[in-house]
């Protein structure tokens, strides 16, 4: 072998090793969170997931969102690629698909909701800190109960 070969066969084992760190790396501390809506009233509309990562953004500005359509009593949603850290759920049944939480003339919801931790709040949404769960490298599953109050 002569000196050229030599160095760029290093070069080579040098590059595909670089790229397995960086791969290992970008992926390591990644985590997946599973969420399981139970006691969806009807088959209609849209659940909506959000996930929190921040305190201050709790049910003001979500960190990564999923719908899905409300098929039966029953729903799964998959958030993957979590960086570890703290997140907060909240969940709405928006049955009329509107894009809000419908309410009566009181303030009370008219459809169903639930949020992390099966977590209530005595007079509106419970707190961050009620809600907030915590993740790690392990995947984290949550099985939640929609709540019905007002009538639809």
């Amino acid at each position: 072998m002569n000196l050229l070969t030599v160095k760029s066969y290093i070069m080579k084992k040098i590059l595909i090793l670089c790229s397995f760190i960086l791969f290992s790396v970008l992926s390591f501390g990644q985590t997946s969170l599973t969420v399981t809506v139970k006691n969806i009233r009807e088959p209609k509309g849209t659940i909506r997931v959000g996930l929190y990562n921040k305190e201050e953004d709790f049910l003001k500005k979500i960190y990564q969102g999923k719908l899905v359509k409300a098929v039966g009593t029953e729903v799964t949603v998959v958030f993957d690629d979590l960086p570890p850290g703290e997140y907060a759920i909240s969940i709405v049944h928006d049955e009329n698909e509107n894009e809000v939480l419908d309410s009566n003339k009181l303030g009370i919801p008219k459809e169903g909701y639930c949020f992390g931790n099966n977590a209530l709040g005595k007079f509106g949404p419970p707190s961050y800190d009620k809600v907030k769960i915590k993740l790690g490298t392990v995947p984290v599953a949550q099985s939640l109960t929609m709540k019905y109050l007002g009538q639809g």
